[in-house]
């Protein structure tokens, strides 16, 4: 048997080669049925529809950490790098596998089969939650605020701006206080209710 096509990467899907330079953080969008092959396909935010086929030894990591209830999976996140050693029908191919995961309490390490004779300790560390900095939403809600009062300018304008409203100056957004940001939206608010009803 030729088995010079199976060693062609598809483009239709994720392949190890797509992971030579770095691993890659991935949340996932949907899982759904595959083949006897590949009998899960993982369709990944950001992947141009180009779905993950973990094998069957990755699938095992996937459930020993979030269960068997694919649903669940939906909207957490991976890290997926190259194992170069990887073999597949005999060649060292490489391979795609899960090196971090979220939404799990602390790293494990759990035996996985590489073939027939061979099994090797896979070690899946914590993948922290990406959060959003409270300061963000923060100043989202001054520079909307003052949008609405008709002030204009880039970031470093609107902050300047804000610091002008209440009588202080600042040289990072993150540096204004949840004190202070009421005062800014209160004062800024307070201003353009005024020019409304002028």
């Amino acid at each position: 048997m030729d088995i010079s096509k199976a060693l062609v990467a598809k483009s239709d899907q994720l392949n190890a080669s797509d992971l030579t330079g770095a691993p890659i953080v991935a949340t996932i969008a949907a899982v759904r049925r595959g083949d006897a092959v590949k009998p899960v396909i993982i369709d990944l935010v950001g992947m141009d529809g180009r779905p993950w086929k973990p094998s069957k030894g990755m699938l095992r990591v996937i459930a020993h950490a979030w269960g068997t209830e694919s649903d669940t999976w939906i909207g957490r996140l991976v890290k997926l790098a190259n194992n170069p050693e990887v073999i597949y029908a005999g060649v060292k191919m490489g391979g795609v596998e899960v090196i971090a995961m979220s939404h799990i309490a602390a790293d494990f390490t759990i035996p996985v089969r590489l073939n027939s004779k061979q099994v090797k300790q896979h070690h899946v560390e914590v993948l922290a939650e990406p959060q959003t900095e409270p300061w963000r939403a923060q100043w989202q809600a001054i520079t909307n605020a003052l949008t609405a009062a008709g002030y204009e300018g880039d970031g470093k304008q609107m902050l300047a701006t804000a610091g002008q409203v209440i009588g202080a100056a600042w040289d990072h957004p993150n540096k204004i206080s949840a004190e202070d940001a009421q005062k800014i939206l209160a004062a800024v608010r307070e201003d353009h209710h005024q020019e409304t009803n002028a």
